[in-house]
């Protein structure tokens, strides 16, 4: 037994913060494998603060971070959490009681934000919450007590802060178990909650996809442009963008998958099991995506070869008419596993484009990161209005009586794409040589189609591009133009037309409320 002075013990009081804050959210992570993962503190949390997040926000980091947002998100969280408890730790030094209050404070904040989650409908979803904050309170009141000891008469060390004794044997004992025990938890949690989507893997794996019905038409020839740099006609599914909210990525078994279609006009409600869509007549269509939040010249658009169920057939096997037809109900609300949803007209849906529930992507079952076992797409429109991934219910209603997850966030209720354009060769900044220089890139207008593509150099005239081959109008068409390039810095920008006669406006907007305009323009220098 040993006086050290509180100047030693103020960092080992902080460091029992971090150590109680390890403990918590170890604790929590095994809980949560015996709920669900997305019941866990930091995916709780985190899920909370995206749907408090201003739109604004949101798309300033989906620009600044892309696909990682989500993970720079979460190292927030633990980051935030690790400098309260090392303050919570210096707090309990003198105020054993209230630092340990504190952790429980934290332990209800993360319960809270888990039990309101849209996905959430359990008050289960508290438990790994308030099970990693019991644990990380006792054994913060715990630690401290080993470097607290009373003066001779007093009850309490908390009620003294005068000069006191600890036991620093006790402390490091009791340090290194509390760290060990925790890592244990949070590995075994870890691994539980790993394992916990192996029958979605597996059913994946057992997943053999039916020749189609209606299969796509082969690329055409000239569709795919052979010049360095520009993007590939068909994304391969590991390069194609992912912008959603889900933390955790979810996992569902193929096997216990099922949707309904219900609602208003709906004369016969359906349901579907997975099994059912491989038994139906199928369709293949290549079909490019597009993300409200692809500014100009942004990477979040992706051409695939889908394979899925003619959505609009669904529908009229429930009865369900467009509004043109006199159909009572003008919006398709898609509820996803994870609580997101999406609201798309139902006359787009059933106007004769190609809307699918999709099954397959790139001639595999789709990827859990889009949407596996089936999500739902419709052409033509920016994905928050149509493609829900990991769906599980289909409801129609309209407009005016309910508001979708991204709409009671500003967004517009209607989201047709506008017609655009992008260079992809040169890149910004480029140096390339005096003499021909390949400009070349992509341009879309979803199922309208591209008529057109110009290229500016500077401030000279618009000069036609060379158009590959078009697939459909549904997909983004290439094009390219070949530049006698003088020495000097220039500016490029490109512009397309749909067939609808349309020019890609020059007028810059932001991608809220329906997505962003103008024409993409890149710097480069020629040596």
């Amino acid at each position: 037994m040993k006086i050290w002075s509180r100047g030693i013990r103020l960092p080992l009081a902080a460091l029992s913060g971090l150590l109680a804050g390890f403990a918590a959210l170890a604790v929590a992570e095994l809980v949560s494998a015996v709920v669900r993962p997305e019941a866990g503190p930091v995916v709780a949390v985190g899920g909370a603060a995206i749907d408090r997040t201003p739109p604004a926000v949101k798309d300033w980091a989906i620009r600044h971070f892309g696909t990682n947002d989500k993970l720079v998100l979460q190292l927030g969280i633990v980051a935030v959490l690790g400098l309260l408890a090392l303050a919570l730790g210096v707090l309990a030094l003198r105020h054993r009681r209230i630092g340990a209050a504190g952790v429980l404070l934290f332990g209800v904040v993360g319960a809270l934000a888990a039990t309101s989650r849209p996905d959430s409908d359990s008050s289960a979803d508290a438990l790994p919450s308030v099970a990693g904050a019991l644990v990380g309170a006792v054994l913060l009141y715990w630690l401290i007590g080993r470097l607290t000891l009373p003066p001779r008469g007093a009850r309490d060390p908390a009620d003294t802060p005068g000069e006191q004794g600890w036991d620093r044997r006790g402390f490091v004992i009791a340090a290194t178990a509390a760290a060990a025990a925790s890592a244990g938890a949070g590995l075994v949690g870890r691994s539980l909650n790993s394992s916990r989507g192996a029958g979605a893997v597996a059913s994946r794996g057992k997943v053999v996809l039916p020749a189609p019905a209606s299969a796509a038409q082969p690329v055409p020839a000239g569709a795919a442009l052979h010049v360095p740099g520009i993007s590939p006609f068909i994304t391969p599914n590991g390069d194609f963008y992912r912008v959603d909210t889900a933390l955790v990525v979810p996992k569902v078994d193929a096997m216990d998958w099922k949707l309904t279609i219900h609602g208003k006009g709906v004369g016969r409600p359906v349901t579907v099991t997975f099994q059912d869509l491989l038994n139906r007549r199928l369709i293949e269509r290549d079909i490019t995506l597009t993300c409200v939040s692809n500014e100009v010249g942004g990477p979040y658009v992706g051409n695939a070869r889908w394979i899925g169920v003619r959505l609009a057939d669904l529908l009229k096997e429930a009865g369900v008419k467009p509004p043109s037809r006199g159909g009572p109900a003008d919006q398709l609300v898609a509820r996803s596993v994870d609580g997101m949803t999406i609201g798309s007209p139902v006359e787009d849906v059933m106007d004769g484009r190609d809307a699918m529930l999709a099954i397959g992507m790139n001639g595999e079952p789709l990827p859990f990161a889009h949407g596996f076992p089936v999500r739902m797409l419709v052409p033509g429109l920016y994905g928050y209005v149509s493609a829900c991934k990991w769906i599980k219910d289909l409801e129609l209603t309209t407009f005016d009586s309910y508001d979708p997850y991204w709409v009671k966030r500003t967004w517009a209720r209607k989201a047709p794409i506008k017609t655009e354009s992008r260079i992809d060769t040169p890149k910004p900044f480029a140096r390339p040589k005096a003499g021909t220089v390949m400009i070349a890139g992509v341009a879309w207008a979803q199922h309208r189609g591209i008529d057109k593509v110009e290229i500016q150099v500077d401030d000279g005239p618009w000069m036609p591009a060379d158009l590959a081959a078009e697939d459909t109008s549904d997909t983004w068409r290439q094009w390219s133009r070949p530049w006698n390039a003088t020495s000097g810095g220039h500016t490029l920008t490109v512009r397309a037309t749909d067939r609808t006669g349309q020019v890609q406006t020059e007028e810059r907007t932001d991608t809220i409320p329906d997505g962003a305009s103008g024409r993409h323009s890149v710097v480069i220098t020629v040596d």
